[in-house]
């Protein structure tokens, strides 16, 4: 996860600690939203990632301010809910465009552009950035 962390942080500018954040949203959407066999490989192929998972999911059964505001407003879901949970984050579009690029190239690495291509054409609008 450090690796990953790194490559981010580097990308988009972000200090360490938002990049890891943004690292866990993004890891645990793609835990939520896609193929569960294809994201047990992927967990599995990089080091932290399962607890990464954890940590979104539980945050997210949790219900933080921001989620249950965002809930209210009937945004929770798809790439929109996880663009607004960046946002809160402090992070613009370029750091987010840049986050999920240096992740996917991270996970292509690591599990095949195969796996990936799987993972994100079950996510609607993901593959777009991908």
């Amino acid at each position: 996860m450090d690796e990953l962390i790194n490559r981010v942080a580097g990308a988009t500018g972000l200090d360490a600690a938002t990049a890891r954040q943004a690292v866990v949203l993004i890891l645990g959407f793609l835990a939520k939203e896609g193929p569960p066999e294809d994201v047990a490989a992927l967990s599995q192929a990089i080091p932290g990632a399962q607890a990464a998972i954890d940590e979104a999911e539980a945050e997210e059964a949790g219900g933080g301010l921001g989620s249950r505001l965002m809930g209210m407003m009937g945004a929770t879901g798809g790439l929109m809910g996880l663009a607004g949970k960046l946002t809160d984050l402090g992070l613009g579009m370029d750091q987010m465009q840049g986050a999920g690029r240096e992740i996917f190239a991270y996970c292509k690495d690591k599990v095949g552009e195969e796996r990936l291509g799987r993972i994100a054409g079950s996510i609607p609008g993901l593959s777009q950035f991908v």
